[in-house]
C-alpha cells in the first residue's frame, strides 16, 4: 500500500548531476532577512531558510540575489553572494538545508531598471535600452559593452561562491524584466547595435552569459534558469519566441523555472506573484509547450498553485516535471512532509490572498503570512509549550481570532470553553469566504472550523454572552473575540427595506434585484460589486473617495487585477461622490461641486465598513482581571491580523 496519495509529486528526478527526493521546490521569494545593506547572512534569515527546508520540499531556491550590490540590486535585506565574506554565511546555510535532505540554490540576479529602486540619487541604473515612458533617462541609461562584460565576470563569481559554499545548484534569472530578461525582450530591447534588433540580436548576451556561466559550473553543479513565458506588457514577448530561445539556450542549463509578468508596471505584476483573482496555474499552459519543445529539460512551473492534488495532476498530466510553490508552503510549514504521510488533510489551506507581501519593501521584514503567524518571524516565535500554569480561558466569538486563539490555547494544554451567538461557527469567514473567486478562503473556513471542533475545548453555540454568563462560566481568563458590528452612518433611508448589508448580499441570506449600487469602494464593497457583476447584473460603486483610491486597503499586487476584473465585467465606478440619502427607487450623491444625482437601482448594498462595539467591549471587559481583546472587536483589520493577534496574544500565557 502506498504511503501517500500522490505518486507523482514524491517520485525523484535527477536534474543534472543533482537528485531531488520529490517534486516540490519551494519558490524563490523575497523576505528580507538579510543584513539590510550588507546582505549578510543573519540569525533572522538562517532560521528563515531552515524552515523553507523542513517544509518536506526536495529544493529551496532563496530568492533575489544580486551578483553585484551596486548596479544589481533591487531590495535592500536580500542575501548577498558579491564577496568572498559571504561564503561563510551560504554554507552555513547550505549545511542546515542538507541536514533536512533539501538541496539549496540561489536566485542570482542584476537587477537592471529594478536596481532604480536601491541606488542612491543621481545614480542611473543599467538597462538594455531606455524605454519611454518607462525610463527617466535621468534614472536610466544604456549599458555599454564593457559593463556587460564586468556582468558576465559578475555572474561567473557569484556561481564560484556557491559552489564554494556547498551549493547545490543555482539559478540564472532571465524572467520578470531584470537586466537579462530585458535583453530578450522586444519591450525593454530596441539597441540599435549587435545586441539588439533581432531576436538573434536580443539572444546574444543572455547567451554569452549562460556560456560562462555553464564553463563556470559544469561538472560541479547542475543551472537553473527562471524564464517567462508571457511578459504580459504591450509590446513584450510571446511564448514561440521565448521558445526559440530556449531551444538555443538549453545545451548550458539543466532546468527552468516557467513564470509570467513582470516585477512592474500595472497587472503584469500581479501576475508574477498572482492573487486569488487570477485561477491558479497559471502558468501551466506556458510550461507545457517548453516541455513539448525541450523534452530533455527538467520543467518546473509556478504560480499560484497550492494543493497536493493540483500538482499531481499536473506533473502526471506531464505539463511540468516540478511544481514550486512558495506561499502554500509558508501557510504549513510541513505541508510537504504531511503529504508524504497520508496526512494531507491537515494541511493548512492557502488563502492566495498575499497577506504575506503586504510589508514586503526595502525596509521592512515580511509580515508573516494570514494563516500562519509566525512565518518570517522564527526567530520571535517559540514552539508551543506547556503552561507553567494551566488556565481556564473563556473565548466569546468564534470567528477567525476566536477559533485560533481557541487551537492554539488548547495545543498548549489549557482549558478552553468557546462562546458563540450565532449557531455555527466562523463568524466573518462565512462572508469574506463567500465569492466564487475566494477558493482559499472558503477551504480554509472549513478546516479551520473542524480544527476547532476538534480542539478539545467545550464549545457553546447560540449564547449571546453578557457579563453575568462570564461570572456564571467563572473563566480564569477572558480572551474577546465579538469582531466588529457594521458602520451605519446616519443617512436618510439607510434602514429602508431596498438597503441590503454587503455581508448578507455576499452570503446570499439577502436577495438583490438587477440594478445594484453598492455604497462603499473598500475591499468588502469592491468585491461585493465583482461578485454581482459576475452573475450579470448592472452595479455601480460609489464613494466619498476618489476612484483612484477605491479599494486602498488592498495590496498593491492585487489591485491591478481587482481594477481590470471590475472592469471588464461593466462595474460602473462613482468616486468623489457622498451618499446622502436612500431612496425607494435608487440612491442620491452628492458630487464634489456640490450637485446631486439620483442612482437608480433596485437594490442598494451598504458596505461602509465595520466598527468596534465599544459599549459591548466595555461591559464584557470589566469581568475579569486577566482580558484580552483581540481581532476586529481590537482593531478591524484583515484576516490575516485577526489571527496574527491571537497567536502572538496566546503564545505566552
Amino acid at each position: 500500500m502506498p504511503l501517500n496519495n500522490f505518486p507523482h509529486v514524491y517520485q525523484p528526478i535527477e536534474v543534472g548531476n543533482m537528485r531531488l527526493k520529490n517534486r516540490i521546490q519551494y519558490s524563490p521569494i523575497v523576505s528580507n532577512h538579510a543584513g539590510l545593506r550588507s546582505g549578510s547572512v543573519t540569525r533572522e534569515l538562517f532560521d528563515f531558510v531552515s524552515t523553507q527546508g523542513k517544509t518536506g520540499a526536495s529544493l529551496v531556491t532563496i530568492g533575489s540575489t544580486p551578483v553585484n550590490f551596486k548596479e544589481g540590486r533591487d531590495f535592500f535585506g536580500c542575501l548577498s553572494a558579491t564577496c568572498d565574506d559571504d561564503v561563510q554565511g551560504l554554507t552555513m546555510l547550505a549545511n542546515e538545508l542538507h541536514r533536512y535532505d533539501c538541496k539549496l540554490s540561489a536566485e542570482l540576479i542584476h537587477a537592471g531598471q529594478w536596481a532604480a529602486f536601491t541606488l542612491p540619487p543621481g545614480e542611473q541604473a543599467w538597462v538594455p535600452s531606455v524605454v519611454a515612458p518607462y525610463h527617466d533617462p535621468k534614472r536610466f541609461r544604456e549599458i555599454t559593452r564593457a559593463q556587460m562584460l564586468t556582468v558576465i565576470d559578475d555572474f561567473v563569481a557569484a556561481l564560484n561562491r556557491c559552489v564554494k559554499s556547498h551549493f547545490d545548484m543555482a539559478m540564472i534569472h532571465y524572467a520578470h524584466g531584470n537586466l537579462m530578461s530585458g535583453f530578450l525582450s522586444t519591450l525593454w530591447n530596441q539597441r540599435g547595435d549587435a545586441y539588439g534588433g533581432s531576436e538573434q540580436n536580443r539572444w546574444k548576451f543572455p547567451l554569452e552569459l549562460l556560456e560562462a556561466a555553464y564553463s563556470t559550473v559544469k561538472g560541479k553543479i547542475p543551472l537553473e534558469m527562471r524564464i517567462v513565458g508571457d511578459e504580459r506588457m504591450p509590446g513584450g514577448t510571446k511564448i514561440d519566441e521565448r521558445i526559440r530561445f530556449l531551444k538555443e539556450a538549453q545545451k548550458y542549463i539543466d532546468m527552468i523555472v516557467v513564470s509570467t509578468g513582470n516585477l512592474e508596471y500595472g497587472e503584469a505584476f500581479s501576475y508574477n506573484m498572482p492573487n486569488y483573482y487570477i485561477p491558479p496555474g497559471v502558468n501551466v499552459g506556458h510550461a507545457a509547450a517548453f516541455k513539448e519543445a525541450c523534452p530533455e529539460l527538467v520543467v518546473s512551473v509556478v504560480g499560484g498553485i497550492s494543493t497536493l492534488e493540483h500538482a499531481e495532476e499536473i506533473i502526471k498530466s506531464g505539463k511540468a516535471d516540478i511544481v514550486a510553490m512558495a506561499k502554500a508552503l509558508m501557510a504549513d510549514t510541513e505541508f510537504v512532509n504531511k503529504g508524504a504521510r497520508g496526512l494531507e488533510k491537515e494541511i493548512v489551506p492557502c488563502l492566495r490572498c498575499l497577506y504575506c507581501l503586504r510589508r514586503n519593501n526595502n525596509d521592512l521584514h515580511i509580515a508573516g503570512c494570514a494563516v500562519n503567524p509566525t512565518m518570517g518571524w522564527e526567530y520571535r516565535a517559540t514552539k508551543p509549550t506547556p503552561p507553567l500554569k494551566k488556565k481556564k480561558f473563556m473565548i466569546i466569538g468564534a470567528g477567525p481570532a476566536g477559533m485560533a486563539a481557541t487551537n492554539y490555547l488548547t495545543q498548549r494544554g489549557h482549558e478552553v470553553v468557546l462562546y458563540e451567538k450565532d449557531d455555527k461557527l466562523g463568524g466573518r469567514l462565512e462572508e469574506s469566504s463567500a465569492l466564487s473567486f475566494k477558493e482559499g478562503f472558503r477551504a480554509y473556513k472549513e478546516f479551520q472550523i473542524n480544527k476547532t471542533i476538534n480542539s478539545g475545548a467545550k464549545i457553546i453555540l447560540g449564547k449571546k454572552v453578557d457579563a453575568q454568563t462570564i461570572k456564571t462560566e467563572a473563566p480564569d481568563a477572558l480572551i474577546i473575540a465579538v469582531g466588529a458590528k457594521p458602520l451605519l452612518p446616519p443617512i436618510k433611508g439607510i434602514s429602508g427595506p431596498n438597503v441590503k448589508d454587503v455581508a448578507e448580499v455576499d452570503k446570499k441570506t439577502a436577495e438583490t434585484g438587477h440594478r445594484v449600487v453598492v455604497c462603499g469602494a473598500g475591499l468588502s464593497g469592491s468585491e461585493c460589486a465583482l461578485g454581482l457583476a459576475m452573475e450579470g447584473k448592472d452595479v455601480t460603486l460609489v464613494d466619498k473617495i476618489p476612484e483612484d483610491m477605491f479599494y486602498n486597503d488592498l495590496t498593491f499586487f492585487n489591485k491591478p487585477t481587482l481594477k481590470r476584473l471590475l472592469s471588464d465585467n461593466n462595474v460602473k465606478l462613482a468616486g468623489s461622490s457622498t451618499v446622502i440619502e436612500f431612496a425607494e427607487d435608487g440612491v442620491i450623491i452628492e458630487k464634489e461641486d456640490g450637485s446631486t444625482e439620483k442612482l437608480l437601482c433596485d437594490t442598494a448594498v451598504a458596505a461602509f465598513g465595520l466598527e468596534t462595539d465599544k459599549d459591548l467591549l466595555d461591559e464584557l471587559n470589566e469581568v475579569v482581571p486577566e482580558s484580552y481583546i483581540i481581532g476586529d472587536a481590537f482593531k478591524v483589520g484583515m484576516v490575516g491580523d485577526a489571527i496574527g493577534q491571537a497567536y502572538w496574544v496566546t503564545a505566552d500565557i
